[in-house]
């Protein structure tokens, strides 16, 4: 019931060639990513550079492997699927997002990547009904886990023991299953609520029948991005943990975020309300800018201006609409 939300396949969906050639395809795209990363990395840090060049190269062999798995169960004619026409598969960040970060950031990238790829070949050996290939797959989530050990290293005297390990596993696992999806909804709940909460406000003039409209609003979308989340990734291979709790973070957040400028419209007095519905939009949208500059790696200067100039619109919009 739940599928229409989403434009893309579910894993389990795919059939074993269709796993065989997302697998090809994410390969060729990881080698072409560490090659850059080398390439740009190679007068500052020539040893990174140096172990990337080597991961790039393995990532090719990798894609060899595979290729000569496939046209040996299901002949030369290789399907196009790519990471982003499956459901719950990162896609790879552009490379011109990364080429002005420092070293230590493009270590924690290509972390992500072999993490995400290592927990790809898990799921797909499960899939798997032939047994050459289930060990195939097998050995390579063994590769990729040995990749994301080696960039966790890659700093000169950057050593991190199995405590540590697990305790930025937990990290990474709790930042995917809640916060991310908690702050995707109360950015969308705090932005997308403003037009029609301060257009009734202007055409009303009557705190009680704006509170009514920004209550309707916010459950309603907390309820529409709550289930959306929930259905467009069911976890399998992006780890982001179970749908339900995801959907229960953006919801909730969503719900919360349209709420902040509603609840101060349980004031009687209109003027009052509105000036303290104001500060709040305030201190949202600037509290927004720096979510995403915290957790979405968003420059501080154009989280303001997408986020306070776009909010600043959507508000003056539903106050135009209000008021005409």
């Amino acid at each position: 019931m739940l599928q229409p939300f989403s434009t893309r396949r579910n894993f389990d969906e795919l059939s074993e060639a269709e796993v065989l050639a997302l697998a090809i395809s994410a390969e060729e795209d990881d080698a072409r990513i560490y090659a850059s990363y080398a390439q740009q990395l190679r007068d500052a840090y020539p040893k990174s550079a140096a172990m990337f060049d080597e991961m790039a190269d393995e990532e090719n062999t990798h894609r060899k492997m595979l290729i000569d798995a496939f046209t040996a169960r299901f002949g030369t004619v290789i399907p196009l699927i790519r990471r982003e026409h499956v459901a719950g598969y990162y896609n790879r960040r552009p490379v011109w997002l990364v080429q002005n970060l420092g070293l230590e950031r493009i270590r924690e990238e290509a972390r992500r990547m072999e993490h995400d790829a290592q927990r790809f070949y898990l799921a797909a050996a499960g899939r798997s009904s032939d047994t050459a290939t289930r060990k195939l797959l097998g050995d390579l989530a063994e590769a990729e886990g040995a990749h994301e050990k080696s960039a966790a290293e890659m700093v000169e005297g950057l050593q991190i023991d199995g405590e540590d390990s697990e305790k930025t596993a937990a990290h990474r696992q709790f930042v995917l299953t809640w916060v991310q999806p908690g702050l995707a909804g109360l950015m969308d709940g705090s932005v997308s609520t403003l037009a029609p909460i301060f257009a009734t406000a202007f055409a009303t003039h009557d705190p009680k029948t704006t509170l009514l409209v920004g209550l309707a609003a916010s459950i309603g979308a907390g309820i529409s991005m709550g289930f959306t989340e929930a259905a467009h990734d069911d976890g399998v291979i992006s780890g982001r943990g179970a749908p339900w709790k995801r959907g229960l973070a953006s919801g909730v957040m969503t719900t919360i975020g349209g709420l902040g400028h509603a609840l101060p419209y349980l004031i009687q007095d209109f003027w009052t309300a509105t000036a303290i519905a104001f500060a709040v939009v305030f201190v949202e949208l600037w509290a927004i800018a720096w979510i995403q500059k915290r957790y979405m790696e968003t420059p501080f200067g154009k989280a303001i201006f997408q986020v306070v100039l776009g909010g600043g619109l959507v508000l003056a919009a539903g106050i135009l609409i209000g008021g005409g």
